[in-house]
């Protein structure tokens, strides 16, 4: 611990604000110090290039704040699994130097099937993971009721996916923006970016900071300087109890998730809980379109958790101590935007993650720097960049 606030000390010691600006320009300037931001500023820089990062508000705020932090491994495409698998990998790497107030919780995930045919999912959702080296194991009725002993009688059974893990994001963001400051990175902060211009960006105050490309990682507020890109903000609750240790061992999911995540004209509700390092429990999930503001709705909080009532019935007994919302952004095709912006040879895009941007972060940042820097990358790009087709998820 003493040793993150020092190296967040050294972070806020070289805060420049946005009332100056050094007279020198940079490799890349990052917008959005939200996780996705942060793990970007800490790549480039890592990598020997000169970077800003301009934060309207706070580290690893917006998105980053409101998240749950559940580092997974997803198979809902190829792509999406591809990029899920290759982060997860870098973030095994990471959690050994992460700071305590990070969270990070190896506690594996526990996909929920409720009858038989969801037990057929789980399979087939074996099958997926093991063949591409994912270490999964299917649980009978039994083997999950001894588990996860809260979980209600007569559940059919689960996959377990153990290299799963779970984190608190926004310090997860500091330590990047951290550690990118120790490699030479300036935090500007307040700092709102009002255009991005072919020589940097151009901040509201009018002051111009320089670069060569410019990253853009603000999520959903992206539109706010490219209003074509195709994303749109879908609202999310989530709550937090309580100190409950080990009541739950895992982080739980129904395989109806799969089915809400889907949905993309009408508000859906899944179970979704999470055990958190200090012993509470988060709980998700829902999912919006067409809800812009940030107050929680109590009928959706309502129908969000009833839903996990019908999986743990004890918990409506919990004592729930904070409700929030948050806005992820969305693109027709559930795959993030990666790269560089059609028509702006200077602009790389990281944002489009929706629910994913947290476990994705660490991958996205270096899939923009093998771009960025012309390298050979792990996973391919093409099916991340921005000018890809989304004709057919019209």
């Amino acid at each position: 611990m003493a040793a993150s606030r020092t190296i967040i000390a050294l972070v806020e010691e070289r805060c420049i604000f946005y009332t100056y600006m050094p007279s020198r320009s940079f490799d890349a300037i990052v917008v959005g110090a939200g996780i996705v931001g942060a793990a970007c500023a800490e790549e480039l820089a890592r990598c020997g290039l000169s970077v800003a990062v301009c934060e309207s508000d706070t580290v690893g705020g917006g998105a980053t704040a409101a998240g749950m932090g559940h580092l997974a491994v997803m198979d809902d495409s190829e792509e999406q699994f591809a990029l899920t698998h290759y982060s997860q990998l870098l973030w095994r790497k990471l959690s050994g130097e992460l700071p305590s107030d990070a969270e990070f919780l190896p506690c594996g995930a526990l996909w929920i099937a409720a009858d038989a045919k969801e037990m057929a999912e789980v399979h087939r959702k074996h099958d997926v993971y093991t063949a591409r080296g994912v270490s999964a194991e299917v649980l009978d009725s039994r083997q999950l009721a001894e588990a996860e002993p809260n979980l209600r009688a007569g559940l059919a059974g689960g996959l377990l996916v153990a290299g799963d893990s779970v984190c608190y994001p926004p310090c997860v963001a500091h330590y990047l923006i951290a550690k990118a400051a120790q490699r030479g990175a300036m935090l500007f902060q307040p700092a709102r970016v009002a255009e991005i211009i072919a020589s940097g960006v151009r901040l509201t105050n009018g002051n111009v900071v320089e670069s060569k490309f410019v990253v853009l990682a603000t999520g959903a507020a992206a539109r706010e300087l490219i209003p074509d890109l195709p994303i749109r903000p879908r609202k999310g609750h989530l709550m937090i109890t309580d100190r409950y240790p080990a009541f739950i061992h895992h982080q739980l999911i129904e395989l109806g998730y799969l089915k809400s995540a889907h949905a993309v004209q009408s508000n859906s509700v899944a179970f979704n809980i999470q055990p958190r390092a200090t012993g509470q429990l988060l709980i998700g999930s829902s999912r919006q379109f067409g809800s812009d503001d940030i107050a929680v709705e109590q009928s959706m909080l309502t129908q969000m958790l009833q839903r996990a009532a019908e999986y743990i019935p004890m918990l409506p007994q919990l004592s729930a101590i904070r409700a929030w919302t948050g806005h992820r952004a969305a693109t027709p095709d559930k795959l993030p935007l990666i790269g560089p912006c059609a028509n702006r040879p200077n602009v790389y895009l990281a944002t489009g993650h929706e629910g994913l941007g947290i476990s994705t972060s660490l991958a996205t940042a270096r899939l923009v720097a093998d771009q960025i820097l012309h390298r050979e990358s792990e996973i391919p790009t093409k099916p991340y960049l921005p000018q890809r087709s989304f004709d057919h998820h019209a």
